[in-house]
């Protein structure tokens, strides 16, 4: 099934939301996500009277040609898109084709890009018709309740579209300061797609327990696109729609979309000691900052036993000149005893370092290369510095951007080209350090004791290694990342 239609259809139309065909390896190499923003959105829509669909194009490998089908043998009158850099060419596609295949109708674009490159969208990509900036949803239902008069629709809080005298921005709604009861549309996805690749079988469901985040890392949107706050759910209301998504869609891995689940430590607290409670007899996977690890080392027992087995933090980099350079605010020492912290507990530590500053030297990669190891983490990720057109970086690093296709500020393609190395150079550096951390691994990960964590390790790190992404790259050192691993596990 590509597609589910609203229960009852609407009477005001039908808008579908789509999700562009954009690949780039790392975050598909783990599972298949589900287009969590897509659905409070899509409930707005319903609660305005419209039918809503939601097309995952991007979950269902659908190229363009495909999409074009899909959308040709479909009757929509708006189309609407979200993306960040990477994806925003092939959303602007994607309202192409939906104005070729339906030329009456309106698209509507939303996300972190179009939000602070709204002029260039809109000056450069007319098939672009509005753009739906910041947090979305009660925009939403006012844009889609007065649709069908011009003058109450352009007046939507958050729109930006071209009026008489150019783009022309109305103004913002404050942010919702309680999101607890907010409507999702969870009947509209097609579960069948959503799966978390390590644990076979699996279905995986997606919940925000937060949004935003108050620091102020220099290379990051999520700060800027939530105006630098924070906002944190009840944990009963998190609770509460993690036992839905496991009775009704059989949800047994929950991805915490949220950056920083963890910042109000005693609702953190609350919320873990609310998961176990409810039994659910799932998995968790989460992201959160190292400090608040070394803070929790008291509950991290209860970490384990809310379920969850998987945590992300971000050292980005192994050097404290490099960290205060980003503003990270985090110490190297913390990176480190978070990581030792997480393993000691039975979870799964995950973490990445940044590459390609315009400082760098083979010296300093060596140097990364040999911290990481150190660090040990489960598993790491060398990136490479990307400065979004609309983060404090960008004006710091113009001058030494070299690439302005959006499709490669992806963390993995160097667009930047540091004053000693080419960008080449770094891209091997990259290559390099993803083969000499990962080869020792899988010796070391075939010991471990855990029979959890050995088969969870093994399966993951086959996935890294096997990924489009790095089979491409290991392709340009003559490297057959699949045979290297049969070599090193010796079969």
């Amino acid at each position: 099934m590509i597609m589910k239609d609203s229960p009852e259809k609407g009477s005001a139309g039908t808008i579908v939301f789509v999700t562009p065909p954009y690949h780039c390896g790392v975050v598909e190499v783990a599972g298949t996500w589900p287009p969590l923003s897509f659905v409070p959105l899509a409930a707005q829509a319903e609660k305005a009277g419209w039918n809503a669909r939601i097309y995952d194009a991007m979950s269902l490998r659908h190229d363009h040609k495909e999409i074009a089908a899909t959308l040709a043998e479909m009757e929509f009158d708006i189309l609407a898109v979200s993306s960040i850099t990477p994806t925003y060419p092939d959303a602007a596609e994607v309202c192409r084709t939906a104005k070729r295949v339906r030329p009456d109708c309106t698209t509507l674009m939303g996300g972190v890009h179009p939000t602070f490159m709204a002029d260039e969208v809109l000056l450069k990509d007319p098939q672009v018709d509005y753009i739906l900036a910041g947090e979305g949803e009660l925009p939403m239902f006012h844009f889609l309740s007065s649709f069908d008069d011009p003058k109450a629709r352009h007046a939507t809080p958050n729109l930006i579209y071209r009026g008489d005298f150019g783009v022309t921005r109305n103004p913002r709604l404050s942010l919702m300061e309680d999101w607890d009861d907010l409507p999702m549309a969870w009947h509209l996805l097609d579960w069948e797609l959503y799966t978390y690749f390590p644990f076979p079988g699996s279905r995986l469901g997606a919940i925000s327990t937060s949004r935003g985040c108050n620091h102020e890392c220099t290379f990051c949107s999520q700060q800027k696109f939530w105006d630098k706050t924070w906002r944190g759910r009840s944990a009963k209301s998190v609770v509460s729609e993690m036992t839905h998504l496991h009775e009704e869609y059989g949800v047994d891995v929950f991805l915490f979309t949220d950056e920083y689940p963890t910042k109000d430590g005693e609702r953190w607290a609350e919320l873990v000691d609310r998961i176990i409670a409810a039994d659910l007899n799932s998995y968790i996977l989460m992201e959160t900052r190292v400090e608040d690890i070394v803070r929790d080392e008291a509950i991290l027992p209860k970490y384990r036993q809310a379920g969850i087995v998987h945590i992300y933090v971000g050292a980005e980099a192994t050097d404290q000149e490099t960290l205060d350079q980003i503003n990270k605010e985090i110490s190297v020492d913390e990176s480190r005893r978070a990581i030792q912290l997480i393993a000691e507990h039975d979870m799964i530590s995950e973490t990445s370092f940044v590459l390609g500053f315009p400082d760098e030297t083979q010296e300093s990669i060596d140097k990364t290369l040999k911290a990481a190891r150190e660090f040990n983490p489960d598993f790491a990720h060398f990136l490479a510095i990307t400065p979004w057109p609309y983060a404090d970086l960008w004006d710091e690093y113009q001058e030494y951007i070299e690439d302005f296709d959006y499709r490669n500020y992806n963390l993995i393609e160097p667009v930047i080209k540091p004053k000693n190395m080419t960008r080449k150079e770094i891209d091997m550096a990259i290559i390099t350090c993803y083969g000499k951390f990962y080869m020792p691994k899988m010796k070391e990960f075939m010991t471990v004791k855990s029979k959890f964590r050995r088969d969870y390790l093994l399966r993951s790190t086959k996935m890294i290694m096997q990924s489009s992404f790095l089979v491409k790259k290991f392709a340009r050192l003559g490297i057959d990342p699949r045979k290297a691993m049969k070599d090193v596990m010796g079969r």
